[in-house]
């Protein structure tokens, strides 16, 4: 997270973060203009995605992949508006996108379209352009967030 903030601090931008409060380890980082520390995870992830305009991710732990299937979730069932999820590392995902492809795809736990809900690079400025041409086409492009904007 202190690589976000450090970008957004220097582009000019208001750098937020919303931590949370651990025994060990996290800590807000110097590149913060506007923090907010929750207690609960729930409530953190909660303002996390109601707050984005995308989530890039790169390789992380259980805290990462939390906040991947939470964003993916509410996309997919249509509880937030839609925003660009990507995943910045192909090796480092690809046995878990090979497994929701084998598992959850081909088992029917998912559809097709839910697995176009993710994009993977291993190129930043690819990443940066993937948001960016969501923020300024509202995501009109992508077919999750025309059929869920016709189903309400």
């Amino acid at each position: 997270m202190e690589a976000a903030n450090r970008g957004a601090q220097g582009a000019g931008g208001v750098s937020v973060g919303l931590n949370i409060e651990l025994p060990l380890e996290q800590h807000v980082n110097p590149y913060v203009d506007l923090t907010y520390t929750f207690h609960h995870f729930f409530t953190r992830k909660t303002m996390l995605v109601k707050a984005a305009e995308g989530f890039v991710l790169f390789p992380g732990g259980f805290g990462t992949l939390d906040e991947l299937f939470e964003a993916l979730t509410l996309i997919q069932t249509g509880k937030v508006l839609h925003f660009p999820v990507v995943l910045l590392d192909r090796d480092y995902w690809s046995e878990m996108l090979d497994w929701i492809r084998i598992e959850l795809l081909a088992d029917g736990m998912i559809s097709p379209e839910d697995i176009e809900l993710l994009s993977v690079t291993d190129d930043p400025a690819e990443a940066v352009a993937t948001v960016l041409d969501c923020f300024l086409h509202e995501c009109a492009h992508l077919p999750v967030a025309a059929e869920k904007a016709d189903a309400e």
